[in-house]
């Protein structure tokens, strides 16, 4: 059973990219990581990673095992999932990770209303607005919003979000009205920095884009952005979720609500590194419902 751990702790090693990311994953220090690796090491007789301070890769020893090594653990987990399927109660753990919105953040609701129907489910949840490595980081799950770049992950769409351009008031009471684009275009902006310079924004059948001419402050988080506009920094196109309570209250104002950017798709994302676990599955079904969830 030791050299099944090893094994395993193996595949982690390598799909994750270090020590450290893998025991992470396995929730192992990262010397116990090691240790299994070195006794792998000592059964075969060769060693299986080269090491060095920058990357970790597999010397041909570690190549001819990985794949079984792999199979294994797929193995296992279908095993898991048979056991599951004839249990009527979900168990497991899964890593979540999604972007850093506030606590109105449908999404964020409705996984940790998952976790309440499902007492026997641990679920880790990551928010961040800086986008992270699935496979690494031993991320079950991610959500993630606007256009998907091309890569490995598999995807399905769950939703869309729509956004506002706000203002404080106190910010649009110190320059001259915005009624125009070319008006909103001179605007001081608040950029944030995963997001592209050029903003695109919508009204009816026409489609305009155009760039900033005033960066009055750069952010890498949605919170942040947020929180400048409330603070009168400037304007910024914000999720709906985000601002109408602000708006509602008077202390954000929407500037130019005939032009709207257009909505953007919500994504759940998972590695394509085997099959996927039930509990991911059952997660996005549930997610796909949040609409639903929320009325």
């Amino acid at each position: 059973m030791d050299e099944y751990r090893s094994l395993a702790v193996l595949a982690a090693v390598h799909d994750a990219g270090s020590f450290s990311a893998a025991g992470r994953r396995l929730k192992l220090s990262t010397s116990v990581v090691s240790h299994h690796v070195s006794k792998l090491e000592a059964k075969v007789g060769a060693s299986l990673f080269f090491r060095s301070t920058r990357a970790l890769s597999l010397t041909p020893e570690g190549k001819a095992i990985l794949p079984a090594a792999r199979a294994m653990v797929a193995a296992a987990k279908d095993a898991l999932d048979v056991l599951a399927e004839a249990n009527d109660q979900l168990v497991g753990s899964l890593r979540v990770t999604l972007p850093a919105f506030g606590d109105r953040n449908p999404f964020n609701r409705a996984i940790l209303r998952f976790a309440h129907e499902h007492p026997m489910v641990a679920v880790s949840l990551h928010s961040s607005d800086q986008q992270v490595d699935l496979v690494k980081e031993g991320f079950d799950l991610a959500i993630r919003l606007g256009v998907l770049r091309d890569s490995a992950l598999k995807s399905k769409r769950i939703g869309t979000f729509g956004r506002k351009i706000v203002a404080s008031p106190d910010y649009l009471a110190k320059r001259p009205p915005i009624k125009t684009l070319t008006d909103l275009q001179s605007c001081d902006f608040i950029a944030m920095a995963m997001l592209p310079d050029t903003i695109t924004l919508v009204c009816k059948e026409e489609q305009v884009s155009f760039q900033p001419e005033n960066v009055r402050l750069e952010v890498h988080s949605l919170s942040a952005a947020k929180a400048g506009v409330l603070e009168g920094l400037g304007v910024q196109h914000l999720p709906d979720s985000e601002v109408d309570i602000e708006i509602a209250e008077g202390r954000l104002v929407e500037v130019l609500p005939r032009w709207s950017p257009p909505d953007l798709g919500i994504y759940a994302v998972w590695p394509d590194i085997g099959p996927q676990k039930k509990l991911t599955r059952k997660l996005i079904e549930f997610l796909e419902r949040v609409e639903r969830l929320d009325e």
